[in-house]
């Protein structure tokens, strides 16, 4: 039987101790090669120590709290046979002696760099330069073999890791804890692969796609956009959503939207040039007295704008009922041309995916365009009654407006908002007549 000394081994660079945390093996117990022994804590990370070795723990370095120095004796494992293994000496040694120089290699012709050979174990590398490098400094060179055992190996191809850029324990041994103080370093170096490799697919822009692209590009290259943006308080206008939804009985189960087009229609009146059409090639806009309000739609196909007409004449329920077929109709495919065109202002929700803020891109030759965005809740200052203040939880939703400056001044989108949100931060201002 032959002892063979295990030392801390150097978890990290800058660290010169570390401390005990939980003994996962006892004196008497037998370890196997890769066992889990110690959890150590440094000032960067706590970290798992394993075995080297097969063997019988015989000796360990301390009790949970105290500090074991990086190169000291960690724990002594009693190990078969008289000679400590191969593995335990290199731990264990001094510095070691100047290598014997390696045999000489015969050269390999028509190749535009020299290949290294692959190297023996515990046999030194000769550089290029004639100076012999420790097993060690060599293990950067390509094809040289890197000490680990099977699982780390395994490990490291599925966790995409070079184990030659992973530095070992004292012992030259790329074991599990270096794998995981290598990860602990370079936390998000990505070297878990994000999915599987997949082909390039080219993919002809045809049909609805090619139309999107030139309206969108359009209205990018011809209108000079602005974007203004503001925040409402939802909070009564959801109860009220809530109470309506309790007793509609057959009626369509109502969704945020409706409410909203009512408010933007009681409010238009005011701002006509909002709710209005531009030919720029003859110079001319036409300012709409019906609502003809389009209504952004995702479908497989890409986006589609079905009409939803004379929004400004259709109560809460009619309007719920015409959003439901129109998103429905364009979905499906079976949306009439007529149902397609035709809007003088439109609206695009994302639903819970809204965002806080949007830019929405204007429906040319519209004008505007508005977007309301996602709901979310905050604590918020409200009147407490009396005079003071308390905090509140409340339910915010921003509202986005994109304009065409060439007709619409800022002003007056900020004064168009400004009213719409008076209107749904007080219900009954929105639904009585």
């Amino acid at each position: 039987m032959a002892k063979f000394t295990f030392n801390m081994p150097d978890v990290g660079e800058g660290v010169a101790e570390a401390e005990i945390v939980e003994w996962m093996v006892k004196v008497g117990d037998t370890v196997s090669e890769d066992q889990h022994l110690v959890d150590v804590m440094t000032d960067k990370a706590t970290i798992d120590i394993e075995s080297p070795v097969d063997g019988k723990v015989i000796e360990v370095a301390g009790e949970v709290g105290d500090v074991v120095a990086v190169g000291s004796m960690l724990l002594v494992v009693e190990v078969e046979g008289e000679d400590v293994p191969e593995v335990e000496e290199e731990a264990a040694a001094a510095p070691a002696p100047t290598p014997a120089p390696a045999p000489a290699l015969e050269p390999i012709d028509a190749t535009p760099e020299p290949v290294r050979p692959e190297p023996v174990e515990g046999q030194p590398q000769t550089s290029s330069d004639g100076e012999h490098a420790s097993t060690s400094s060599a293990r950067t060179d390509v094809g040289v073999k890197v000490l680990a055992s099977p699982a780390v190996r395994q490990r490291a191809r599925d966790l995409g890791i070079d184990l030659s850029e992973v530095k070992p324990a004292s012992d030259g041994r790329v074991r599990h804890a270096d794998l995981d103080q290598f990860l602990a370093y370079n936390a998000g170096g990505g070297f878990s692969p994000a999915a599987g490799k997949r082909e390039d697919e080219v993919i002809k822009v045809i049909g609805l796609r090619k139309r999107i692209a030139a309206n969108m590009s359009a209205a990018k290259r011809n209108i000079p956009h602005f974007t203004y943006v503001e925040e409402c308080d939802v909070t009564a206008l959801e109860a009220a959503r809530a109470d309506l939804n309790a007793g509609r009985g057959s009626k369509p189960k109502l969704t945020m939207l409706p409410m909203l087009i009512t408010a933007f229609c009681k409010v238009l009146p005011k701002y006509p040039m909002i709710n209005a059409r531009f030919d720029d090639e003859a110079g001319v806009v036409t300012r709409h007295g019906s609502v003809h309000l389009g209504m952004a739609t995702q479908t497989d196909n890409g986006l589609m704008v079905p009409v939803i007409r004379d929004a400004q004449a259709r109560n809460l329920w009619q309007l719920a009922t015409e959003i439901g077929r129109l998103a429905a109709a364009a979905r499906d495919g079976s949306a009439k041309s007529e149902e397609l065109s035709g809007s003088t202002l439109t609206v695009t929700s994302l639903g819970p995916l809204g965002g806080v803020a949007t830019t929405p891109v204007i429906n040319r030759p519209e004008v505007a365009i508005i977007g309301p965005n996602r709901i979310v809740e905050r604590p918020m200052f409200v009147s407490d009654g009396m005079g003071g203040e308390r905090v509140e939880k409340r339910k915010l939703m921003n509202i986005s407006i994109s304009c065409d400056h060439r007709v619409v001044d800022g002003y007056d989108a900020a004064s168009f908002i400004q009213e719409v949100k008076q209107l749904i931060e007080t219900p009954v201002l929105l639904l009585s007549e």
